[in-house]
């Protein structure tokens, strides 16, 4: 399905290089299920395990049984949350949250999976320590269960500049005083390269200071959200290692959106970026 040209194109990875070198191991790679989402998600669990990993991140029940089929993993699952804009940091939504995340949490468990994704939602004219005050007692109410069923809540970093307007958990300061406030190890972030680089940039000091409350990574290359080579402001490479020597034992998952004719190889190099 993948030829050599489109890597050996790009100068990163030769042909010869990608059939002779398994992936190291010291990190867990996935990718986006909706950066593929042309692709049935069988097709993609056939190319995830070609390629050398067996991750698929933001899947939701209906898909879980071909993952299964497969031998894929769920490494994020989704499908409890409101949207972006709805999310914990607003009481008004608390009760209708709680209640998709205590059945889905329950979901996520029966399957054998870990990470359940959710999110601040915006502002609304809210100040951010009302904000995650909010979130915080939302959170509380669903974090016991999770912590009986073996399943960690995990909340996105997203950028409000370019992506995401009005997002409130759009900082690592925010997001790693919530995880304070809570402080359980049944929620942490999800630490989104692309998303942290549009708003503070200092990714690998951020990852070397902050890495306690960081359960899980996406990537993406900056600016445009798109493949994670040389053509963009990111040094994926050297972030992957920061990642590794902290000793992270979670996925890093590439949700960058592929715009190069041939998007599993760019799939592919992006892999071979990241594993370090």
């Amino acid at each position: 399905m993948v030829g050599g040209l489109g890597l050996a194109t790009a100068g990163l990875v030769s042909a010869a290089d990608v059939a002779a070198r398994p992936l190291t191991g010291n990190l867990k790679h996935s990718v986006a299920r909706w950066t593929f989402g042309r692709m049935p998600i069988a097709d993609l669990c056939r190319t995830v395990k070609q390629i050398g990993f067996s991750a698929i991140d933001l899947v939701g029940p209906d898909d879980w049984p071909t993952l299964k089929a497969h031998g894929v993993h769920s490494s994020m699952c989704n499908g409890a949350e409101l949207g972006l804009e709805k999310g914990f940091a607003d009481r008004r939504f608390h009760d209708e949250l709680v209640a998709r995340y205590t059945r889905h949490i329950d979901l996520v468990a029966d399957a054998g999976y870990r990470n359940l994704i959710c999110f601040s939602g915006n502002r609304n004219g809210m100040d951010p320590d009302e904000g995650m005050a909010n979130a915080a007692a939302g959170l509380k109410r669903i974090l016991g269960h999770a912590g009986k069923r073996g399943v960690r809540l995990v909340m996105e970093l997203l950028n409000s500049r370019v992506d995401h307007p009005d997002y409130l958990c759009d900082r690592s300061t925010w997001g790693v005083a919530l995880c304070e406030m809570l402080d359980s190890e049944h929620f942490g972030l999800l630490y989104d390269i692309y998303h942290m680089q549009i708003m503070e940039g200092d990714i690998i000091a951020t990852i070397r200071r902050d890495h306690r409350w960081f359960v899980h990574y996406h990537t993406a290359g900056v600016p445009g959200r798109h493949e994670i080579g040389p053509e963009q402001e990111l040094n994926y490479p050297a972030i992957c290692r920061a990642i590794r020597d902290t000793g992270f034992d979670g996925f890093i998952a590439q949700e960058f959106m592929p715009s190069a004719p041939d998007p599993v190889a760019s799939l592919r190099e992006a892999i071979r970026l990241c594993d370090v």
